[in-house]
């Protein structure tokens, strides 16, 4: 299939950026032709390019008409949709706050995801039936983010993985528990100057890393003990036996329910269990592996082209029956070659 995919940003190793950047990869690989849409490209856009899937800021400019559109962004994907006037599509919201996140309703679009329960609550409150948005949970790309060895018995070296990081975020707090812990840290963000390109090669040096989302997903793939923390708050240690209640939340801002401060932190680090982030481990290279979530993508991309061409035929046929004359007059002509 032919899969033009929109987002408003492909820049910095965030969110959207890399979840649009690891589908369309996936999608190439799997023997699909992606195309991405993006009106402020940067470095993920060349990584993309040199990989052989076209990005462009100008969809005049590319060089077919897509099969299905995957949408991110509600200006984007509408631009899409304009576009490719006959072309269906499937939209996901990634953010329960961001603007450009917001719902977007369209007849052409035949399926709302959302990757939490807050981005589900948001379409609805924003005018989406409710039976219509269904959850598509984060996935993780588990042929580059290999286990790491087991971990020790107590961890010694912490990582805060996260772009808010900050001295006005969750920073000086996460920065005390460790101190008070006895254990090292390092961060890796925007928000600290130090983002990187290959969280892959960096996260399986540490035990236990603090993070949410697609960050937290990727260090549980690795093998880490996860605490999700973030600008929004502090969550639980991610458990086994938590696993299915906050895996609908994307392991995201649903889960952060305490304050920022050190002792909510420490508590989290004292339930460091070795064994048990191994299970957390198992269960995610197990359930949110990156080429079985693309493969359920290209089914529904398969199911919304398919019900759309019902769609048409059936307003073919309904014109058909309403002015028969006209149509055969019309068939005539085109006969004798006019």
């Amino acid at each position: 299939m032919k899969v033009l995919i929109t987002n408003f940003i492909l820049s910095s190793p965030t969110g959207t950026e890399i979840y649009v950047r690891d589908l369309a990869l996936e999608l190439l690989r799997q023997g699909h032709s992606p195309a991405v849409y993006t009106p402020n490209p940067g470095p993920i856009s060349e990584e993309l390019r040199a990989a052989g899937v076209p990005v462009t800021s100008d969809l005049r400019s590319l060089e077919f008409n897509p099969d299905v559109i995957h949408g991110h962004h509600k200006m984007q994907t509408l631009t899409a949709l304009d576009k490719f006037p006959g072309v269906p599509a499937i939209h996901i919201c990634h953010d329960h706050t961001y603007y450009v996140d917001g719902l977007l309703l369209h007849p052409r679009i035949r399926r709302y995801f959302a990757v939490s329960n807050l981005c589900a609550e948001r379409m609805v409150r924003e005018g989406l039936a409710d039976n219509k948005v269904r959850l598509l949970p984060n996935f993780v790309d588990t042929n580059k983010f290999q286990p790491r060895p087991s971990l020790p018995d107590r961890p010694r070296r912490a990582l805060l993985f996260s772009n808010y990081a900050k001295a006005e975020t969750q920073l000086p707090a996460v920065t005390e528990a460790c101190r008070q812990m006895g254990l090292s840290l390092d961060v890796i963000g925007v928000g600290v100057g130090n983002s990187v390109s290959n969280p892959e090669e960096v996260i399986g040096q540490y035990d236990l890393v603090f993070a949410k989302a697609k960050a937290a997903l990727e260090a549980m793939a690795v093998g880490t003990a996860v605490v999700l923390c973030d600008f929004g708050g502090v969550g639980p240690m991610v458990t086994a036996a938590e696993f299915d209640r906050l895996r609908p939340m994307n392991f995201g801002f649903q889960a952060l329910r305490e304050p920022l401060v050190a002792e909510n932190i420490m508590r989290q680090i004292a339930r460091y269990d070795h064994l048990d982030a191994a299970l957390v481990r198992d269960r995610i290279r197990a359930e949110a592996r990156l080429d079985v979530a693309v493969k359920t993508l290209t089914d529904i991309y398969d199911q919304v082209i398919k019900e759309h061409q019902t769609v048409f035929t059936r307003y073919f046929r309904k014109l058909a029956a309403m002015f028969p004359p006209y149509l055969a007059r019309r068939a005539t002509i085109k006969r004798a070659g006019h």
